[in-house]
Order: structure tokens, then sequence, then C-alpha cells
């Protein structure tokens, strides 16, 4: 299949350049049918909890074995000011996040103190004062789904394998994997850039770097929807990227099936330098982003796994893991 610009799509599609059909020949999924055929019918919404709160995820991934970045405390509630600051006092590296924020939102990141300071990814420092209004914001909803009051999670900083060190700007990178009836079927790498204010998140300016299932190597990269080759602040290529460790990782993402329930979600996975891969949250109702930064269409890969037989379908996560590194492998142009 031939890779695309969806800015590139967009354009012509509001152009009347490309009709549904041809979008449908790409193999290009819309959130229409995303909606429809694959989060209604395979995703109950009795299981959305496990993902939707972050503390949800934490403890069901630890019933299953799955790895995820340290939990130093949660705060189910308002929390008092003294509780928070005797938390704080002796850390020198955290992250605090709302157990039910979405899209990265309410997510503060500490590197390191400078006094009684303490500094962000990007060199700005902030007060215990700052942090204090910061967990308040969380407790009253500012950042959740729906706006309702939630609870705040505080963890150990990631010691990130450096290979990443040239591939993010003031931020750290992470691997989002769909995964589909148990089969990853589709990942790419978020960088971090200058423009996204240190945060992986596409919709802001940070890179998307498609990854093929096969070996874990960058195959196509994008920015806000046009293709590059460079991080736009680092200078580094991507044609030298390698994810280390991709079948461990790619088996973490599939083992979250067993884990949600969930016949169609996204996992958001780190690379630990000791631990190596850990799951950061799972997400019910993944973005469509990933077509962009891979260059393919997910719908030709979805079909595929839903013409699966029983037989198949009953695979355990090596042998499904497997499965998709063999089925889903790059095409190398020729």
């Amino acid at each position: 299949m031939l890779g695309f610009s969806m800015k590139h799509v967009i354009t012509k599609l509001r152009g009347g350049l490309v009709s549904p059909l041809a979008l449908h020949r790409m193999g290009i999924l819309g959130m229409n049918a995303r909606n429809i055929n694959y989060i209604a019918r395979y995703n109950d919404r009795d299981k959305f909890p496990v993902v939707d709160d972050k503390l949800n995820t934490k403890r069901a991934a630890r019933r299953y074995g799955i790895p995820t970045p340290e939990l130093i405390a949660a705060f189910e509630t308002q929390p008092t000011r003294s509780r928070v600051l005797k938390l704080i006092e002796p850390l020198w590296q955290f992250v605090i996040k709302p157990a039910r924020g979405s899209g990265g939102k309410g997510i503060l990141v500490i590197v390191g103190r400078n006094g009684d300071k303490y500094k962000k990814p990007s060199g700005a420092e902030v007060t215990a004062e700052d942090i204090l209004r910061h967990v308040s914001n969380i407790t009253s909803g500012l950042y959740s789904l729906g706006g309702k009051p939630d609870r705040v999670m505080v963890e150990a900083l990631v010691d990130f394998d450096p290979i990443f060190d040239n591939y993010s700007f003031e931020g750290v990178p992470d691997i989002r994997v769909i995964v589909f009836r148990g089969f990853p079927v589709m990942a790419m790498l978020r960088c971090s850039t200058h423009d996204s204010d240190g945060k992986a998140n596409l919709h802001q300016g940070a890179v998307g770097v498609g990854l093929d299932l096969a070996t874990g190597k960058s195959c196509h990269a994008v920015q806000r929807g046009l293709r590059i080759s460079r991080h736009p602040d680092t200078e580094m290529p991507f044609d030298k990227l390698k994810v280390p460790g991709w079948r461990d990782l790619l088996r973490l993402g599939a083992s979250c099936y067993e884990m949600t329930g969930l016949g169609y979600l996204g996992c958001d996975i780190v690379l630990d330098r000791k631990r190596g891969p850990l799951l950061l949250e799972a997400n019910a109702r993944p973005g469509l982003a990933i077509q962009v930064a891979n260059g393919v269409g997910l719908c030709t890969r979805l079909k595929h796994i839903e013409k699966l037989d029983l037989e198949q379908l009953e695979k355990n996560v090596d042998e499904r893991v497997t499965y998709s590194m063999q089925e889903f492998a790059a095409v190398t142009p020729s």
C-alpha cells in the first residue's frame, strides 16, 4: 500500500477531489467506522473503567504481571497541604498525573531540584505552591473526562532508555501499539518537540514515527501530517531508529487484551533503561493518527484479523505476537 500524508488527503477531500470510496481503497479507518465497527462491537462498556482510570489500570496490570512505572502515592480525595508537602519534600524526580485524565492533560513531570525549586524537562522551574495548585486542579476535575472530581497519582520518573536521547526534545517518547482481538496490528513512536512543549502529543506538534511490526525499525515519520526524515530539533535521522527489545514490547501490548478484556485498544508503552518495557496506560478509544505516522491505513489489518478462524483466535500471547510480526511486516518499496 502506498504511503500517504493525511494532510494531503484531507486537503483533497475538502476540495472534493477524494471520494469516500478512494479513502476506503487506501485502507484508511475513519472515526465513524472505528466507533461503530470496532469500539462498539468489540469493547464492552463494563470494561471501560479498567482503562479510563489509570489507577485501575495499574492495579489490573499488577494482577496480570504487566510491569508499570512505580506508584509512589495516590490521593483518593483532596489531600491536605501538609500531606503533599511531606510527600514531595525528599523527592528529586517524580510525575504527578490525574487518574482519569485524557490526551496527556494534567501531567506534571519533575526531573530535578534547584534548592526549593522543582525543574521541569524544559528547564522551567516551579515551586511547591505551584505543585499544590496543580494537585488541587486535578482533584477538582480540571483534566478529567467529563470534568468530574479526580484522584491524584504520583509516580517515579521512568529511567528512559538512552536509545531515544536524540529522538525527543525536552520530553519523553512513548510507543503506541494498537491491539485488536489480542493481535498487535500497528505501532508508532511519539517523539516530543519544541513545538509540542516536550509532550508526545501529535496534535500539538510531536513527531509520529511508524514502526515496522516485524523489527521495531522506523519506516515512516510525520509532523503535523507532513512526512519528515529528521527530528526537527535534534536533526537526528529517523532511518537509523530501531526500538530495542521489540518482541518483549509487543508481547506486553498483546497481554493487555487479557488484562482489559477489550477487543480493540491502544497501549502506551515506555522503555526503562533497567526494567525494559513498561505500560503507561491503555485506551479503549485510541486515536487514528497512527495511520498517518505509518503511512498505512488500519482497515486491511483489522479485517484480516476479523477473518481468522476460532483456532487462530485462541492462540496464546507469544503465538499472536509471532503471527502479527510475520503478517504485518512493513513492505519495503522496490
